[in-house]
């Protein structure tokens, strides 16, 4: 979970009312998180009974979304979409808005996770597909359950350190 923008960014240009502070709702991720926890423990479960095949097409598909959130940004993903169009008129308003930053960077964690998984996979390291979909697993779940983004704490940290730069909000 990365922190809220406590500043308001400068208005868009026209059209927008003044002042509008730009960012994603905080419960978008958290929900785009709980498909993909779904999605990676039955990856998970099809790695353990045998069905390898089929868990190294599903753990493409989801490094495919993961590789959606990290290069187009999670206002752009697949899950973001169906939150805003389903869910997000259906809730109040966020109370805060939230820098899209630390989630994009902890969609690129989740690919670098699942793509390396299915590397190795490929190469022929047994146990590597689950491992990978377990550990993948674990971070959806923490963020989905309790709102704790491993990759968005990540990201926070190699800002402190100075390793990335943090971008601006929009």
């Amino acid at each position: 979970m990365s922190l809220p923008d406590p500043t308001p960014s400068p208005a868009p240009a026209s059209g927008a009312a003044a002042g509008a502070r730009r960012g994603i709702d905080p419960r978008s991720p958290r929900f785009g998180a709980g498909i993909t926890a779904v999605l990676l423990l039955i990856d998970v479960f099809l790695a353990l009974v045998g069905a390898t095949a089929a868990a190294a097409l599903l753990l493409l598909a989801i490094a495919l979304l993961f590789a959606w959130g990290a290069f187009a940004g999670v206002q752009r993903h697949p899950y973001g979409l169906l939150y805003g169009a389903l869910l997000r008129p259906r809730l109040a308003p966020p109370t805060d808005l939230e820098d899209p930053a630390p989630p994009t960077f902890a969609q690129g964690v989740g690919l670098l996770v699942t793509g390396a998984g299915l590397l190795l996979h490929v190469a022929g390291v047994a146990g590597a597909l689950p491992v990978a979909a377990a550990l993948a697993f674990v971070a959806a779940f923490l963020n989905a359950v309790f709102g704790y983004c491993l990759g968005c704490q990540l990201y926070l940290l190699l800002v402190r350190t100075g390793l990335v730069r943090r971008r601006a909000v929009g």
